[in-house]
């Protein structure tokens, strides 16, 4: 079974020195995505919410597959899912 909900984060995809920062607060995005029910062309459930689309793989947590604002992420940025509380 898979999440309902998990928070994706958009961060650079090299960011040099993050210091004592965490992930979260090197994301230039985050936002709250729910599970749509929907399996994605990747395979992977799909999750929507606050202008991303993505297709996630549950098992190992990887965005497999992303949309923000109806566009591909730009190069030089990554998604990741953030870490469970």
């Amino acid at each position: 079974m898979h999440p309902s909900r998990l928070v994706i984060l958009i961060v650079p995809s090299h960011v040099e020195t993050r210091g004592t920062a965490s992930v979260a607060d090197s994301a230039v995005r985050s936002a709250l995505v729910e599970a749509t029910g929907e399996t994605g062309e990747t395979g992977y459930p799909r999750y929507a919410g606050h202008g991303i689309v993505a297709d996630v793989d549950p098992r190992t947590r990887t965005v497999e597959a992303l949309l923000v604002d109806g566009a591909e992420l730009d190069y030089g940025l990554t998604a990741l899912i953030a870490p469970e509380e």
